[in-house]
């Protein structure tokens, strides 16, 4: 396993008042008021899903649930707000963004011995 397969691509963006944070990897999405209830509601949905999926009632489905990804108009809007950020990372803007890109490791469980 490659340490990139670790980590899940994620984004969130205000839409309409309310912040939207999605999981690409597993396509998952969340809302919330705030960035940070956003990523905390995204990061327990993303353990509740890959526990289901290894040891949980959907385990028999882990290989497809593990594997799906997010439609195409999501995966370009994450690659413009990617984009964006740089932008104006190297124009050195000090506007706040409406859009964050973040990665969440994958939760895993050390097995025992």
């Amino acid at each position: 396993m490659r340490p990139n397969q670790l980590l899940l691509r994620c984004f969130a963006e205000r839409e309409d008042g309310l912040w939207v944070a999605h999981c690409l990897d597993l396509s998952l999405a969340v809302q919330g008021d705030s960035l940070n209830e956003v990523k905390h509601k995204l990061d327990l949905q993303i353990r509740d899903y890959v526990r289901d999926a290894l040891v949980g009632e959907d385990r028999e489905h882990a290989a497809y649930l593990l594997n799906r990804k997010a439609p195409l108009s999501v995966w370009l809007r994450y690659y413009l707000v990617r984009c964006l950020i740089v932008k104006d990372t190297l124009l050195h803007a000090k506007r706040p963004r409406r859009e964050k890109v973040f990665s969440e490791p994958l939760p895993m469980q050390l097995a025992s011995c």
